[in-house]
């Protein structure tokens, strides 16, 4: 049995490979004509007798083959890449990712079928880094069919699987896991807000596909927090404080402060408003019920979720009656402002403390949308709302100035302004 070939065996070889980049790389190597033949259709095309210049003497005996200074290596590797039994036997070929890049594209080239199939196939299955991803999407492309399945793993997926796999993870991330895969379940909600999310790209799914999925896991997550509601509100208040049941209340605060983001990117916080304006007086009860630091937190993360509910309601987002609208800020209004100081007191005594740390601008969000909902309101009502502020202890924050300016204003000049429409239409001011 003869002897296998091997690349740059002299004394066997029949044929040099001549590859040359630009003018100072220039590499011979000693081949066989049987193995290029068989396995590269380029060079099987330049060594038949067809080739123009294959009478010219010797011209068989050295093929040149003329590459860029950057995929010279890589010409080499498929060369000695020929004289290997290629059976899927042997995976460590490729020297990871970026090289079979290079390769595969020599291997085209040159017309090495079963190197490119081997390549697809290595390609195909390990994992790539980031920078890797990219360069593959650029390379590939334009590569032909025999290398699509490379790009697999980045095709779209259809409609159906995409919405499958939002409700999947919809209903996890409105679900009460163990504490244990709290982590798990902040993921999902991060990317089901991305999934809906329009940046440069449009979101994955169209909205009304899934608004009324959406809520429905919504409104069975609120559902569970009136039962725990409702729980407190029959226990003693030594125990309201009691760390399992908090930590679940919480949890579920947390829930509603993101679930509020993705309402409002559908446009359908209409419900959750509701359901907070119902839920608002017993909220407030169980709040008031200790001081531990456990409450305090909780209180903080309520604070979050009221600034949402009340922004959906000043700006128009949800309209509501004016009954509801002044039942909010009469609730929340005291809620809020002998919270300020007391979640103040705290991050100045601790300030290491991250359980307490607070966007700055979520205070001033709150304001703003006060002044916002109660200048929306009957002038009776703002003048009570404004005369009990003037009153009070707390009258810093929030701060109702620019809604008592506006109130008064409007107070002295509200009979001409009517008067100019039309007596008839002209309120007789009681206050």
């Amino acid at each position: 049995m003869d002897a296998p070939s091997r690349i740059g065996d002299r004394s066997t070889s029949d044929v040099v490979v001549r590859l040359r980049a630009q003018v100072w790389r220039d590499e011979w190597i000693y081949c066989h004509s049987n193995i290029l033949v068989e396995k590269s259709k380029y060079f099987a095309d330049r060594l038949s007798e067809n080739w123009p210049t294959c009478q010219i003497l010797d011209s068989r005996n050295c093929v040149e083959v003329y590459c860029q200074e950057s995929d010279f290596d890589y010409h080499v590797n498929v060369l000695r890449l020929l004289y290997v039994v290629i059976d899927g036997s042997v995976d460590d070929l490729w020297n990871g990712v970026k090289n079979a890049l290079g390769i595969l594209q020599v291997a085209i080239e040159l017309g090495c079928s079963q190197i490119v199939t081997a390549c697809v196939n290595y390609l195909e299955a390990v994992p790539w880094e980031e920078s890797e991803e990219e360069e593959i999407l650029r390379i590939i492309p334009g590569m032909g069919s025999e290398v699509e399945p490379i790009l697999a793993r980045l095709q779209p997926v259809n409609p159906s699987a995409i919405r499958g796999i939002f409700v999947s993870t919809l209903r996890f991330a409105t679900s009460s896991p163990p504490y244990l895969m709290n982590d798990l379940k902040s993921s999902a909600q991060e990317q089901l807000e991305y999934m809906v999310t329009e940046d440069d790209d449009s979101p994955l799914l169209i909205a009304s596909d899934i608004k009324s999925e959406v809520k429905d896991c919504v409104g069975r997550l609120f559902s569970r927090f009136n039962n725990l509601l409702e729980s407190f509100l029959c226990e003693p208040t030594e125990l309201v404080g009691e760390a399992g049941k908090m930590k679940s209340f919480q949890s579920y605060l947390a829930d509603f402060s993101w679930a509020c983001q993705l309402l409002t990117k559908l446009e359908i916080m209409r419900e959750f408003v509701n359901s907070w304006v119902d839920a608002s007086d017993k909220i407030v009860k169980v709040m008031q019920s200790s001081s531990t630091a456990e409450i305090i937190e909780t209180k903080l993360k309520v604070v979050e979720v009221v600034a949402k509910v009340l922004e959906s309601i000043g700006y128009g987002t949800v309209i509501l009656p004016t009954a509801k609208r002044l039942h909010m800020v009469k609730v929340w209004l005291p809620f809020v402002r002998v919270t300020k100081p007391l979640i103040d007191s705290v991050m100045t005594n601790d300030e290491d403390s991250l359980a307490f740390k607070i966007d700055g601008e979520l205070w001033q969000s709150l304001e703003s949308t006060f002044v916002s909902i109660i200048l929306a309101l009957p002038s009776v009502d703002q003048a009570e709302i404004l005369t009990e502020w003037l009153g009070n202890e707390h009258v810093r924050y929030p701060d109702l100035t620019e809604a008592f300016e506006v109130w008064c204003y409007r107070s002295k000049v509200a009979k001409q302004r009517l008067a100019l429409l039309g007596g008839g239409h002209c309120m007789t001011n009681t206050l």
